[in-house]
């Protein structure tokens, strides 16, 4: 018996070790493949709060969560079993969708950047003032959670490529881990981020003379707050966009755009002391270049197609 409790015991210790094992090797993938899409994470976090801006504090909360709902179901519904799916059957797809998303990453970009230099036409705000304010939340909680649908896919795409070698069990769960970290993470900046003039004024309305100093200070904050994260998550578009289309290219052999990036990336890493720093940005740079110019072109192409046909911006 006591034999035989010593064997059980072994079996259940072997057992614990490599369930130890594999929880690190998840832990470490994950880390790993999250760190990987950390541009379209901060592209994704500062898109989002734009969608909960304009309507009444007790709406701004429930808007968030409902496209953090949304976020889930196209990470966990649709994402996930695609991509391992695609992993399983056709992972040499998973390069060519790559680039379609940094394709995409990058007009989005160039998008923005034509937007900041050229006013809206009016047709589009007096068509948003002609709906209900119920119509106008589901009208952005649908567009919030399309654009979701485009990073998330970006996010477990960018995943699936740094776990791609490892067993099928450790893929899944790190994908897994990935997107429900990333959703939180984002989600919970942004509630904060959308709730932060709140929070300002209730400590400007306060007893204590610091508590409303920094309740003003947080209100005529926010504005260059939300500004500088829109100009970051059009940067990080730009270098995601980028990066992924240097890194496709040189994948398929076409290595001219990669080698002058990366010797670029090289000259600047020569740098005493803050090579590895001065190298980084050099490359973010040159993928931005890259990501502008592309982008640039297709934003030509739609808007050229968009006055052929009769349509405005």
């Amino acid at each position: 018996m006591a034999s035989g409790l010593a064997a059980l015991l072994d079996d259940v210790a072997a057992i614990a070790k490599i369930a130890a094992a594999s929880v690190d090797d998840v832990a470490g993938a994950a880390g790993k493949a999250g760190s990987k899409a950390v541009g379209v994470v901060v592209d994704d976090a500062a898109v989002t709060p734009g969608y909960a801006m304009g309507f009444t504090p007790d709406r701004e909360l429930p808007i968030v969560w409902k496209i953090a709902l949304g976020s889930l179901r196209n990470k966990f519904v649709f994402l996930l079993p695609g991509a391992l799916a695609m992993s399983a059957f056709a992972p040499w797809l998973v390069t060519p969708l790559l680039m379609v998303g940094g394709t995409y990453l990058a007009f989005e970009a160039s998008e923005k950047i034509l937007e900041a230099f050229v006013p809206h036409e009016a047709g589009e705000e007096l068509e948003e003032l002609a709906l209900s304010s119920t119509e106008l939340e589901d009208q952005k909680v649908a567009g919030a959670i399309r654009t979701d649908l485009i990073l998330s896919a970006e996010i477990m795409f960018i995943a699936l490529a740094d776990v791609a070698d490892r067993p099928f069990a450790i893929q899944a769960a790190a994908l897994a881990v990935v997107g429900l970290a990333i959703t939180i993470g984002v989600y919970g900046v942004v509630g904060l981020l959308v709730k932060m003039d709140d929070i300002g004024l209730h400590l400007a309305n306060g007893h204590t003379r610091l508590g409303r100093a920094l309740g003003r200070g947080l209100v005529k904050a926010m504005p260059t707050l939300l500004g500088g994260l829109a100009t970051i998550g059009t940067a990080a578009m730009l270098w995601v966009g980028g990066g992924i289309l240097v890194h496709g290219l040189e994948h398929f052999g076409w290595m001219t755009i990669p080698h002058l990036v990366e010797g670029l990336s090289h000259w600047a890493g020569g740098v005493p002391r803050v090579g590895a720093v001065t190298g980084w940005l050099a490359f973010a740079a040159g993928s931005a270049v890259v990501g502008l110019a592309v982008g640039a072109v297709i934003v030509g192409v739609v808007h050229l197609v968009q006055k052929v046909r009769g349509g405005g911006h």
